[in-house]
Formats: structure tokens, C-alpha cells, sequence
């Protein structure tokens, strides 16, 4: 499910507070905040195929995330020090070879996109984003050519600070997919991270103030909405009230996914 894949979009970030433009939420103040540093997460979903990704988060002085980094490749970010938004991220390989990165587009105190730059032109991906009257995100469209004839674009529906359904139409297919949440009241892992580089993001994850408790999803390719699954998390906070493990199970009750969250106070 889209959850489940939260972990790989992030460690290739490109290649995917709440929104409210009320808090400004970029850290600069001298008041100390936990900020997340390390996000473990466990697929149980295949029997007898466990599989464990670890992805970890790095900050500057300042309290910006200026490193994600995983087995598979590390996104660092670049920000106009006058007034601390990023300007552009750079994502490389196992190897530490740049493959791409990503310019981002402001109208005033608005993201409304990123260009992914690669070395082969054809691979250039152009990312756009409206936003509700509130200020918070009503669409990513993602181009994959010039003129953008076929783009994939995802629709965000909120209940108050929380994305409560989500879907995707998928560019030059006829498939799209869609999650409905609930949430819970507590602080989610990405609170304190950069509000633009939540935008930049895309997930509902990062969109959202709170947690979710459970994720119905399904899918339509012939015009009628079919249901896949529901993911039902149990967590677990701090003192803080920040998770610190995230349990996801399907609709039998088999676990499926687990998350793991560790922090630094800065």
C-alpha cells in the first residue's frame, strides 16, 4: 500500500505542521524541537520474506533537513539563507554519483513546483502544485514530457489538518488508486521538517498534522472503485506525544508493516 512505500518514495525522494500556511514551521527559531533522525521500517507482508530499510535524517544548525540517506542512495538539500526555503535538492546513488536534481519554483510563500534536471533529457520530470483557498495542497500534477500530455496527478482531501482521502490517476493509463484515513490526535514524526520540503514530499504522511489509524485503499481501472485492503496502525508516543513505533495490519489482522521512529532535540 502507499504507506508501505513511504520508505523506498523518501530514499528516492525526487522520484515521487500541516499544510495551513498559518505556521511557518522552518526552524528557525532558538526554541528547541524534536526532529526526526531515523525512520526503521519492517515489511512483514510476504511470508518468510521480512524486509528491513533504515533511512536517516540529518540537519544543519539551524534545525534544516539537509540529508536523507539510505542504502539505496542520499538526497541532500539547499536552502536561501535570507529565508530558509529550500532552493534545491540533489539526489545521489549508492555510489555517490549525482543522477539528478531537483529546482524548486516559488510564488511568493508558495511552492508551485519542482524540475527534476537529469542528465538525459527524457528523464526530466516537471512537478505542479495548487493549493485550496486554506492553503493546503489540492493537487501534484507530474509531467513526464514537454508539453505534459499525459500527466499523472494526484487530488488531496482534507478533514481539518489531516489528508483524509487521497488518490492518484495514473498519466496514459486508465488506473488510479485511492486511500481514505482516519487519524489520530498526536504529533506525527515530520512536525518539525521544512513545511515546503513537506509539499516537496508529496506524501500524505508529511501533509498531515496527525497519524493515521487506518487506511482503506482500493483501486479502479473500469470505472467502479474496488476495495484492496484496510490497514488498521496501532502506535505508540513518547512523552511528547511523538510515535515512536507504528504497527500496520491488514484486514485478516496479519502484521504487515512496522515502523520505528528515533529523534534528536535540537
Amino acid at each position: 500500500m502507499k504507506n508501505y512505500l513511504f520508505l523506498g518514495m523518501m530514499s528516492t525522494v525526487i522520484l515521487f505542521n500541516s499544510c495551513s500556511n498559518g505556521d511557518d514551521n522552518t526552524n528557525d527559531s532558538s526554541e528547541k524541537k524534536l526532529l526526526l533522525s531515523k525512520v526503521t521500517t519492517t515489511y512483514m507482508g510476504i511470508p518468510d520474506n521480512v524486509e528491513t530499510g533504515i533511512l536517516t535524517f540529518q540537519y544543519n544548525n539551524k534545525g534544516q533537513l539537509v540529508k536523507m540517506q539510505s542504502k539505496d542512495g542520499t538526497t541532500t538539500f539547499e536552502y536561501n539563507n535570507n529565508n530558509n526555503k529550500p532552493v534545491k535538492s540533489n539526489y545521489y546513488n549508492s555510489q555517490q554519483k549525482l543522477e539528478y536534481y531537483s529546482e524548486f519554483s516559488y510564488d511568493g510563500n508558495q511552492l508551485i513546483g519542482n524540475k527534476v534536471v537529469s542528465p538525459t533529457p527524457q528523464n526530466n520530470i516537471t512537478y505542479k502544485y495548487t493549493y485550496a483557498l486554506n492553503g493546503q495542497l489540492a493537487t501534484s500534477t507530474i509531467c513526464n514530457s514537454v508539453n505534459c500530455s499525459s500527466p499523472t496527478i494526484e487530488y488531496y482531501t482534507y478533514n481539518g489538518d489531516n489528508v483524509s482521502v487521497y488518490t492518484v490517476n495514473i498519466g496514459e493509463t486508465n488506473f488510479s488508486l485511492k486511500n481514505e484515513y482516519s487519524s489520530d490526535n498526536k504529533f506525527t514524526p515530520y512536525t518539525n521538517i521544512n513545511k515546503y520540503l513537506k509539499i516537496f514530499f508529496r506524501r500524505t504522511e508529511t501533509l498531515s498534522k496527525n497519524n493515521y489509524l487506518t487506511d482503506k485503499n482500493s483501486s479502479n481501472s473500469s470505472g467502479n472503485w474496488l476495495p484492496n485492503d484496510t490497514i488498521t496502525y496501532t502506535l505508540e508516543y513518547n512523552s511528547s506525544g511523538f510515535p515512536i513505533k507504528s504497527l500496520g495490519k491488514n484486514q485478516n489482522g496479519k502484521s504487515i508493516v512496522q515502523y520505528d521512529y528515533e529523534y534528536i532535540i535540537q
